[in-house]
């Protein structure tokens, strides 16, 4: 089985370039203010415009207004939006009916308890993405959480490991889970927001091994 790549929080189009070059099944664009890798709906659009149509383009939103997430994703026009908030599985069940696009729900992951809180979003969510707690940022910190507890998961919704994935681990983590979709953001950065295309090659390579 190949293994799926995200690569999260891109804003310039030489990374994006570089992301599918390597591989990347999915680029993520981050509208939400508070991070180092927030883009605007007008450079997000810009963005989208430059990129093939095999490419999947994910907007990653944090608890949005309605009216506001409905304009970003007229705009922009992504393929999935993944939700990185507190959102429950009815707004995303509506995003999906009501806009025809894919959507991911995001949740953190503690301890083997925290995997109970995905079983709502089953039949409302394309995709689950387990990450680490929020601390700082809802994602993007940089921290992984124990992929252990990822052994014997067999939930019925499609799903994917985040938090802390880098090119020296990412390997260990698909794994150790069984990973059918590996995200990064910080472990593909020089600092933060500022991604590094060599580092993008060699997580994208590391993921296929």
């Amino acid at each position: 089985m190949t293994t799926l790549v995200k690569i999260c929080g891109l804003s310039t189009p030489e990374t994006i370039a570089a992301a599918v070059q390597a591989g990347a099944a999915y680029v993520g664009l981050v509208h939400f203010p508070k991070s180092p890798r927030h883009v605007s709906v007008a450079k997000a659009a810009m963005l989208r415009r430059d990129l093939p149509e095999s490419a999947g383009v994910v907007l990653l939103v944090v608890d949005p207004e309605p009216y506001a997430l409905a304009e970003a994703i007229r705009v922009i026009g992504p393929r999935v939006v993944q939700f990185h908030g507190s959102e429950p599985p009815a707004v995303l069940a509506r995003t999906r009916s009501e806009f025809g696009v894919e959507v991911w729900k995001a949740l953190g992951v503690k301890d083997a308890a925290a995997l109970d809180k995905a079983a709502p979003y089953h039949g409302a969510a394309d995709r689950l993405l387990f990450d680490a707690p929020a601390s700082a940022l809802p994602g993007g910190n940089g921290e992984a959480f124990d992929w252990n507890l990822l052994r014997l998961y067999r939930g019925p919704t499609p799903w994917g490991l985040a938090g802390g994935l880098t090119p020296a681990n990412v390997a260990e983590a698909i794994r150790l889970t069984g990973a059918p979709l590996v995200d990064t953001s910080s472990g593909v950065e020089r600092s933060p927001g500022i991604k590094d295309m060599d580092k993008i090659a060699a997580f994208c390579k590391a993921a296929r091994l």
